[in-house]
């Protein structure tokens, strides 16, 4: 793969450049400069180097034999659609998409394992093919690679923010207005670094639309568009604007309204349109929303207990 500097990444570190353009982690981009398979110019670099305007950068992905650590399990996981090169999936609220620390199976990822037979080499072992995420109750479309020119695809898709994801929300309070916009970078916390702030030291740009759809219980039904991906920017923005997501014990801790509880957050993700990787036709994806957020907007409407 080759990636070309544009003059906005000059004086970056190569390091962060190419992690951030493709998608594959820090740690993972210095192993592969350590190992002299990132070049500028064909001639091998260090992780700390700055880029410059214009400079070619190539990155080879050696094929590793998988380390065994993603176990397939039979899990039932509702497939929208697939083919030879990505999966997209409805992933149920509750589920961690891959394993990590506090999960190290019943996640997507070991149940994709169990239902493909195969994932993708790119993305490193306990998360081969992903391209993106949701948050473990956060419900709703994701698209999984799996092949490796599918996941370069994609991933530049995602970077250029031309993938299309809509989400449904019911936040505490009323909105103002019919619709609007939310613009406030996010970064990393400086007091809970488990957090994201739009207070945060070093925060990135993010933008997200929206649009209420009804007005409920001291609670607002929304529609959202993310023009930006930062890490838990729904919940993060609106959660800055007085109106977090309800159920979200992170940034909002509004679990009851009225005498409702939210066992999880009120989010879900209800359509993803993109560019398939490999043939190059727009496609998109919907999900229904999921039961419990159905019941959520029924009692808050007063229709039932």
């Amino acid at each position: 793969m080759q990636l070309r500097a544009l003059k906005e990444d000059s004086a970056r570190r190569i390091d962060a450049l190419v992690a951030g353009k493709t998608g594959i982690s820090r740690s993972q981009v210095q192993r592969l400069i350590e190992e002299g398979l990132v070049t500028v110019a064909g001639k091998r670099v260090k992780p700390d180097i700055k880029v410059r305007a214009g400079d070619l950068i190539s990155i080879t992905i050696p094929e590793r034999a998988p380390s065994g650590a993603l176990i397939p399990e039979d899990i039932p996981i509702g497939i929208i659609y697939r083919d030879e090169f990505l999966v997209v999936v409805d992933k149920p609220p509750g589920m961690v998409v891959y394993p990590a620390a506090g999960h190290a199976g019943g996640t997507l990822m070991n149940a994709l394992a169990f239902q493909t037979g195969r994932l993708n080499a790119v993305g490193g072992p306990l998360r081969p093919g992903v391209v993106h995420r949701l948050d473990k109750d956060t419900s709703g479309v994701m698209v999984v690679a799996l092949k490796d020119n599918a996941y370069w695809g994609l991933i530049e898709q995602f970077r250029q923010r031309t993938v299309n994801k809509r989400y449904t929300a019911i936040v505490f309070g009323r909105l103002k207005g019919q619709r609007g916009e939310i613009r406030a970078g996010i970064g990393r916390s400086g007091a809970d670094r488990k957090k994201m702030s739009v207070k945060a030291r070093r925060a990135k740009e993010a933008h997200t639309e929206w649009v209420a759809v009804e007005g409920l219980n001291d609670a607002t039904l929304v529609n959202i568009k993310l023009k930006t991906g930062r890490t838990h920017q729904i919940r993060v923005h609106f959660a800055s604007i007085g109106h977090p997501v309800l159920g979200d014990r992170v940034y909002g801790k509004k679990t009851t309204l009225g005498g409702v509880s939210f066992p999880r957050q009120m989010l879900h993700a209800g359509l993803l349109g993109f560019v398939h990787p490999v043939k190059g036709e727009y496609m998109e994806f919907k999900s229904p929303l999921p039961e419990d957020m159905e019941k959520a907007i029924s009692l808050l409407r007063g229709e039932g207990s």
